[in-house]
């Protein structure tokens, strides 16, 4: 896996059509800023993702993204640390931080996520 450390890399899973979409959309929103985000699909991945000290299971379960530091951020912390990297989508991070709002959406995404890999036989 060839990595810039000064990149933040997303852990996404390339075989679900809506994250695909999503990355399109993200890549075109963030216009210049795209080029500072690596993108991994995780399918077929394991060892990959254990020695980043990501369990594989939840890669499927939750967005994943290590920042320059060398962090790994999970599920909306993910989300956050990648739309502030982009001014548009900014205002909507600091939204889906806020107390209450953030455990409401997070509980959404985790229920949406489950029953999709349902949906594909994945889980």
């Amino acid at each position: 896996m060839t990595t810039d450390p000064k990149k933040v890399c997303v852990f996404y899973d390339g075989s679900c059509p809506g994250c695909v979409k999503d990355r399109a959309t993200y890549e075109k929103l963030a216009g210049k800023h795209a080029q500072e985000v690596e993108w991994l699909d995780i399918t077929g991945q394991e060892e990959t993702l254990r020695a980043q000290g990501i369990d594989p299971r939840r890669a499927l379960l939750e967005l994943h993204v290590r920042d320059e530091h060398q962090k790994i951020h999970s599920e909306l912390d993910a989300y956050i640390l990648l739309m502030r990297r982009t001014p548009v989508l900014r205002p909507l991070a600091w939204l889906i931080g806020l107390p209450g709002l953030r455990q409401i959406l997070s509980m959404a995404y985790r229920r949406w996520v489950r029953h999709r890999l349902k949906k594909e036989g994945r889980l």
